[in-house]
């Protein structure tokens, strides 16, 4: 699709923070997180809602494994996935990582997102990539 981000991501026309790729989806580092870690995972190719996805069964598959990574290496409480697709046009599943004391409350406060400094996304992806590959 033309003007969606996340197409303008996958194809490398806009900066990301790169955790996993394989030849369907690819995951990075939400530029405007909830928690450091917070994760989007989305189809290479282009699917309005998740429910569409063709590979929906990899699709969750992939999510869980980076979820277990994010919660291994930032030591988390507990973890959210959360689908709501209102905020961009394209498929896409938040890993939210959550921690007892995050002040996000029970239904999530959208309106706590985080500024997080760039040497800090780009040691929290490194980290990810790297428990991802073993």
């Amino acid at each position: 699709m033309k003007n969606c981000i996340f197409c303008k991501i996958i194809k490398g026309e806009v900066p990301y923070d790169k955790v996993y790729e394989d030849n369907d989806f690819l995951a990075f580092l939400d530029i405007s997180p909830l928690n450091p870690g917070h994760t989007l995972v989305v189809p290479k190719k282009h699917y309005r809602w998740v429910v569409e996805v063709l590979k929906f069964g990899e699709y969750w598959e992939a999510a869980g494994k980076i979820a277990k990574a994010v919660q291994k290496i930032l030591k988390t409480d507990s973890i959210n996935f959360i689908v709501l697709g209102y905020e961009v046009s394209h498929a896409h599943i938040h890993i939210i990582p959550r921690f007892n004391d995050d002040d996000l409350g029970w239904t999530i406060d959208w309106s706590k997102r985080k500024k997080i400094k760039r040497k800090e996304m780009e040691k929290i992806a490194d980290d990810l990539r790297r428990a991802l590959r073993k």
